[in-house]
């Protein structure tokens, strides 16, 4: 389902960090399908795969995230060995308003990519990523990248990979996968996600707030 040609001619950027931003990944009607068959999520922010049932069109996007071949062209696209490293999936339904402020990935990841997949969106209401030049400025920005079907946005993450989105609350599908430096670090955070996603399970109105 993956269009990995469209990752592959993304153009590489590399300041203020790293990154690129494809188009057409998935087609439209893909990204529906993927939403029809999307987990049933009723808390805000990233939950592990582990944690959630794949099905239909979601577990054939997740097969391509997990395959060698994204390994491959993320590694040429970002200058980066992805080959034999573990990688994490999270996803996402719901936003608050709270999420996304400016912050950096620890280094224990190495590369990061988002594949968004919403059917429309009105970049006035907030939502979308920036990579941005700095840790102070939201509106201090390289680039923006609207959470669209087909959009996807991936960075190598250094000292300067800065990135965050203006605050949204509703409905924001994006599914991420993340390469991490061991098997220890993704064991330790897919402990500490799934103890995350136990806390939501306790706390109905965790993410209404704000």
């Amino acid at each position: 389902m993956l269009n990995l040609d469209a990752i592959a001619n993304a153009t590489t950027r590399t300041a203020p960090f790293t990154y690129i931003v494809a188009t057409g990944a998935l087609t439209p009607q893909e990204a529906g399908d993927v939403r029809r068959d999307y987990p049933e999520i009723e808390k805000t922010g990233y939950l592990p795969l582990s944690k959630l049932t794949a099905r239909g069109r979601f577990a054939e996007l997740i097969s391509d995230l997990q395959s060698p071949a994204l390994a491959k062209v993320l590694s040429d696209k970002l200058g980066l060995d992805l080959t034999d490293k573990p990688r994490m999936i999270t996803v996402r339904r719901l936003s608050k308003t709270g999420d996304g402020r400016i912050h950096n990935d620890s280094e224990s990841k190495i590369c990061t990519m988002l594949v968004y997949l919403n059917d429309t969106w009105n970049p006035a209401e907030g939502g979308a990523i920036r990579a941005l030049n700095g840790d102070e400025d939201m509106d201090d920005f390289a680039e923006e990248v609207a959470p669209l079907a087909g959009n996807v946005f991936a960075f190598a993450r250094s000292d300067t990979s800065w990135h965050g989105h203006p605050p949204y609350a509703g409905e924001r599908y994006v599914i991420q996968t993340t390469f991490l430096t061991s098997q220890e670090e993704l064991d330790r955070k897919e402990n500490r996600g799934g103890l995350q996603y136990f806390l939501k399970k306790l706390n109905p109105f965790e993410g209404r707030r704000g």
